[in-house]
């Protein structure tokens, strides 16, 4: 059974479709705990499914490397053998992704490697795109650039806004999370570094 921590931010819709397949006694993984670096209203979905929550704020660190080592100590205390990044709206720092990649997981609201960053919804507009997409990730040292596990195309419609586009990769996004964790709990895909 593949234990997964997940990592938000705000809401986690994402935690939410993860915890509801993960619930179902079939499915190949468990979430085992939920961190976040603030306050999130997401942690309501891991009390809803009894999962211990932690929060490792911020602010309150003199920098984001030391901010980073209580957030790879937390993940110690849990030794999960998969961290999903949920909507986490911060660039982790290079010890936690040296820690954990490529056991580190994301997902983003374009197809990439168009539009990443932060503002991938709004960027795919902008840029006049016809289509765009979700993507399922490896965490790297770099902004959206790590090896890519899953990916579809969605259109953008006439009359898109920010908002009606980013409803629209949501559920696909979902998919495509629960079926990369599912993939990589039966082995059919192997995040082993090559060498």
């Amino acid at each position: 059974m593949l234990t997964v921590a997940v990592l938000i931010s705000g809401t986690g819709s994402n935690l939410r479709a993860l915890l509801d397949a993960t619930s179902d006694p079939s499915f190949p993984a468990r979430v085992i705990a939920v961190g976040a670096d603030r306050q999130a209203d997401g942690f309501a979905h891991a009390e809803h499914y009894g999962i211990p929550t932690f929060m490792v704020p911020f602010e309150e660190f003199e920098s984001r490397e030391a901010w980073g080592d209580e957030l790879l100590a937390h993940l110690d205390v849990w030794q999960p053998d998969l961290v999903v990044l949920s909507g986490m709206m911060r660039l982790l720092p290079a010890s936690v992704v040296a820690a954990w990649a490529p056991r580190l997981i994301n997902t983003h609201p374009a197809y990439l490697p168009e539009f990443p960053g932060a503002h991938g919804v709004r960027d795919a507009l902008r840029a006049g795109a016809t289509q765009t997409g979700a993507s399922v990730i490896v965490v790297d040292d770099g902004v959206d650039t790590g090896p890519i596990l899953a990916q579809e195309r969605i259109p953008v419609e006439i009359g898109d806004t920010e908002h009606t586009l980013h409803e629209r990769i949501k559920p696909v996004e979902r998919r495509l999370l629960i079926d990369v964790v599912r993939r990589i709990a039966t082995g059919e895909l192997d995040l082993a570094p090559t060498a």
